[in-house]
């Protein structure tokens, strides 16, 4: 495998990790539930487990 002959500098090594930044999260808000979730995946409320506004599991009644 080749290596480098030189070190690359901290200066270049950090002008190349400019880019790498950390971004908030995209959120939603569901117009059935109201609840704020990541788009395009399964979020819960009260137990209940919910997708595009639509309840896809209920919550077992606890007896």
């Amino acid at each position: 495998m080749p290596n480098p002959k030189r070190k690359f500098s901290k200066s270049r090594t950090a002008k190349r990790r400019t880019h790498y930044k950390a971004e908030a999260p995209s959120l939603t808000t569901c117009a059935t539930t109201g609840a704020v979730h990541l788009p395009h995946r399964a979020y819960t409320v009260d137990g209940n487990v919910y997708y595009n506004g639509k309840l896809l599991i209920e919550k077992a009644a606890t007896v």
